[in-house]
C-alpha cells in the first residue's frame, strides 16, 4: 500500500532521508550517507527525465542516445562514488570483485553487439546513396541505370528488415545480469553495503536501458524484463514509472502492427517504398525529350493529356527523391550520434574495468612486498 505524501517533503514521506538509505545498525559518518542520497536521487532524476522524453516516442534514435547518455552518466557516478567513499579496491570483498569484473565483461559484449548492428545499419545507407546518386546524375535515366535503382532499393529494404542473429547472444547475457541483481550481499562493511546499494541501481538501470536496446535492434518486443524494485530506493518510483510505461508501449506497438520498428527507419522505408513504386520499367518512364517525341502524329489534345500525366509522374518522382533523401540524412546523421555515445559507454565500461585490474595488480605486489620484509 502506497503511503500518503506530505505536501512540504514531497520526496521523503518517512522523515529522515537516511533512515531509508542506511542499513540498519550502521554507524557511518553523515558525509558517506549524503554521498549515497545524492546519488540515488541523481539516478531518479535520470529515470524520470527519461519518462518525458519517452512520452513522445521510445523506439527512435534521439531517445536511445539519451539513454545511453544517461548511462554512460551513471556509471561515471559510481566511480566517483567509490573514489568519494574511501573505499579502495584493495578493501573490497573477493565477491564483489568477482562480480563486477564478470558483469564488466558481459557488458562489453553487448556493446560489441550494439556496435556491430549498428555499422550493419550504416552499411545499407550505401545501397540509397548509390541510387539516389543515380537519379540525381541523370535527367533522363537509361534503363540499365533504372534497374540499378530498382535493384538498390529493393536489396535496402530486404538487408534493413532482417534480424541479426548475434544479437540474441546479448539477450541472453542481460538474463544472466538479471540474475546476478540481488547478490551479493554485504555483511561486514558499511561502507561495502552503500557501494552494494548504488551498483544496483546501476544494473537496474543498465538492464533497463539494454532492454530497450535490445528489442529496438531485434524488431521484437521478446528482450523486454519487467524488473521488480524493492522500495527502499529513493529512485523505484521514477524507475517503476518509466519502465512501466515504456514496456507497455513498445508491447503495444508491436501487437497492432506485428513488427518493431525505429520510427526513424519507419521514415526512410516509407519514402524508399514510395519512390520504388514510382519507378516502373524504364518504358513507363518517359523523360521530358522522349515524351515529346512520342506525342508526333497524335492529336493536340490526347498528347497534352499524356503530357500532364507524366509530368506529374516526373514531379512525383522527384519529390520522393527529396523526401529520401532527407530521410535518409537524419537517419543517418542519428545514427552516427548513437555510434558516439555507445562507443563512449564501451570506454567508461572498459576504463573501470582496467583500474579494477591494475589495482589488483598493485595490491598483489604490496602484499609480496610485504610478506618477503617479514620473511627478513
Amino acid at each position: 500500500m502506497s503511503r500518503p505524501h506530505d505536501g512540504h517533503r514531497p520526496f521523503f514521506p518517512s522523515g529522515n532521508p537516511f533512515r531509508l538509505i542506511l542499513p540498519r545498525g550502521s554507524n557511518i559518518p553523515p558525509k558517506y550517507a549524503t554521498l549515497l542520497s545524492t546519488f540515488e536521487k541523481n539516478l531518479a532524476e535520470r529515470f524520470k527525465n527519461l519518462k518525458e522524453n519517452v512520452e513522445s516516442e521510445i523506439l527512435n534514435l534521439s531517445w536511445m542516445c539519451d539513454a545511453m547518455e544517461s548511462l554512460s552518466e551513471t556509471h561515471t557516478d559510481i566511480k566517483n562514488l567509490i573514489t568519494d567513499l574511501q573505499f579502495p579496491i584493495s578493501d573490497w570483498d573477493g565477491q564483489w570483485m568477482d562480480m563486477y569484473l564478470d558483469n564488466s565483461v558481459k557488458l562489453l559484449d553487448i556493446c560489441i553487439s550494439f556496435s556491430s548492428e549498428i555499422s550493419r545499419l550504416d552499411r545499407c545507407q550505401l545501397l540509397l546513396r548509390y541510387a539516389l546518386h543515380v537519379i540525381d546524375s541523370a535527367d533522363s535515366p537509361s534503363e540499365k541505370q533504372l534497374n540499378s535503382v530498382r535493384t538498390s532499393l529493393s536489396d535496402w529494404m530486404q538487408q534493413i528488415n532482417s534480424r541479426n542473429s548475434k544479437l540474441k547472444d546479448s539477450h541472453k547475457i542481460l538474463e544472466e545480469l538479471k540474475k546476478s541483481l540481488y547478490l551479493p550481499k554485504a555483511k561486514n562493511s558499511n561502507k561495502g553495503k552503500i557501494l552494494m546499494r548504488a551498483m544496483h541501481g546501476v544494473k537496474v538501470q543498465t538492464i533497463f536501458v539494454c532492454t530497450v536496446f535490445l528489442a529496438a535492434l531485434m524488431k521484437s518486443s521478446t528482450p523486454l524484463m519487467d524488473l521488480q524494485v524493492s522500495e527502499k530506493f529513493l529512485w523505484v518510483e521514477s524507475f517503476t514509472d518509466l519502465q512501466s510505461y515504456a514496456n507497455r508501449e513498445i508491447r503495444k506497438r508491436e501487437s497492432c502492427s506485428g513488427v518493431l520498428k525505429l520510427r526513424d527507419l519507419e521514415a526512410v522505408s516509407y519514402s524508399a517504398e514510395k519512390l520504388l513504386c514510382l519507378i516502373p520499367g524504364s518504358d513507363e518512364l518517359l523523360s521530358r525529350n522522349m515524351l515529346k517525341e512520342n506525342s508526333l502524329g497524335r492529336n493536340e489534345d490526347e498528347s497534352v493529356q499524356d503530357g500532364d500525366a507524366q509530368n506529374n509522374q516526373i514531379e512525383g518522382v522527384e519529390q520522393s527523391v527529396i523526401e529520401l533523401s532527407e530521410t535518409a540524412e537524419k537517419f543517418a546523421d542519428r545514427l552516427d550520434v548513437l555510434s558516439k555515445r555507445v562507443g563512449d559507454f564501451f570506454q567508461i565500461v572498459l576504463s573501470g574495468r582496467d583500474a579494477l585490474l591494475c589495482n589488483l595488480r598493485g595490491s598483489d605486489v604490496m602484499q609480496g612486498t610485504v610478506g618477503e620484509d617479514r620473511k627478513l
